[in-house]
């Protein structure tokens, strides 16, 4: 599989600019005993929409691009369950942003590579 290893790189800066931001607000605003009971749902739900925003600027397909970060999050949910959550979420924005470089890399080879 070819990777767009600038696309790469400009996703996994993207992803985790949108983050920090999100982790940033949520911290501030919400009390710690609140991620204790819903960082769960809100962790994904942060994730999700980072996601989202660089899939948007990046200009990607965002069916693919959302599937592909729900999967990079699924490494990222087992680390959490180890106690790991930071290391996870490394883990999650490195594989999210290979896929982004290869929906790039799909992308710049035209419609043949779509159904190959």
């Amino acid at each position: 599989m070819r990777i767009d290893t600038s696309l790469a790189l400009r996703a996994a800066l993207v992803q985790a600019a949108a983050i920090l931001v999100l982790g940033l607000a949520t911290g501030l605003a919400l009390s710690h005993a609140f991620f204790e009971d819903w960082g769960w749902v809100v962790g994904p739900l942060a994730w999700m929409l980072a996601a989202f925003v660089t899939v948007t600027v990046l200009r990607l397909p965002l069916g693919m691009g959302l599937l592909g970060a729900a999967l990079a999050g699924l490494p990222s949910g087992v680390a959490t369950l180890l106690g790991l959550h930071w290391l996870g979420a490394v883990l999650a924005v490195v594989l999210f942003a290979l896929w982004c470089g290869g929906l790039g890399a799909r992308r710049a080879a035209g419609p043949a590579a779509k159904i190959a």
